[in-house]
């Protein structure tokens, strides 16, 4: 991501809250849509409005940068799943 770019609209990214990836899948349901991103050896799922993915003009096979704010990550585990198995 071009930080000069970031720095003149007034945005300041630490490099640990970004993960390069590659869009999969877009799921558009309603106002909502569901972004599949392939971040090598996973995958991660966004949920972003409707609108962001049309300004955005996100598609499969776009390269994009996950952008994680450490207040909105949650993690669940299943019980009962076999190890070595993930599922983010």
């Amino acid at each position: 991501m071009d930080e000069t770019y970031l720095a003149n609209i007034g945005l300041k990214l630490s490099a640990r809250n970004q993960l390069p990836g590659k869009v999969l899948e877009v799921e558009k349901d309603g106002l909502v849509c569901k972004i599949k991103i392939e971040i090598e050896p996973s995958t991660i799922t966004s949920v972003i409005t409707e609108e962001a993915v049309e300004k955005l003009d996100i598609k499969p096979g776009d390269r994009i940068y996950a952008v994680i704010k450490s207040t909105e990550v949650m993690v669940a585990k299943t019980v009962g799943e076999k190890e070595g198995k993930e599922s983010i």
